[in-house]
């Protein structure tokens, strides 16, 4: 647990200062807390790049992984994330994450560039 805070910290400094390429090498880790925190965190950079990022994230094996990324590319408007986002809203096997990821689509589609 104090390993998990500790990278939470260091995501949400990243996250602040915009270093996206720092901020990505979490993005792999092993623990799916970290996975989510990232997710979290590439909201906060309101780039092309970021919701690259989150595409990856989008394809997590893990739930909550997977909906955190959808509603941080709803949050910064990632248009090229609108399919992947989509796919989770209507076939992800699991319902949470439907419900989710349908709130974030339901904000993607309805957004003007």
């Amino acid at each position: 647990m104090a390993r998990v805070d500790s990278v939470r910290a260091k995501i949400d400094k990243l996250a602040a200062k915009g270093k996206l390429a720092n901020l990505q090498k979490f993005a792999e880790d092993a623990d799916p807390e970290i996975r989510e925190a990232v997710a979290m965190a590439l909201s906060k950079i309101n780039t092309y790049e970021s919701g690259m990022a989150l595409i990856p994230l989008l394809r997590d094996s893990v739930p909550m992984v997977r909906a955190m990324a959808a509603t941080s590319a709803a949050a910064i408007q990632a248009k090229h994330c609108e399919e992947y986002v989509k796919k989770l809203a209507f076939a992800d096997p699991d319902p949470n994450v439907r419900v989710t990821a349908k709130a974030a689509y339901d904000q993607l589609k309805t957004s003007v560039l």
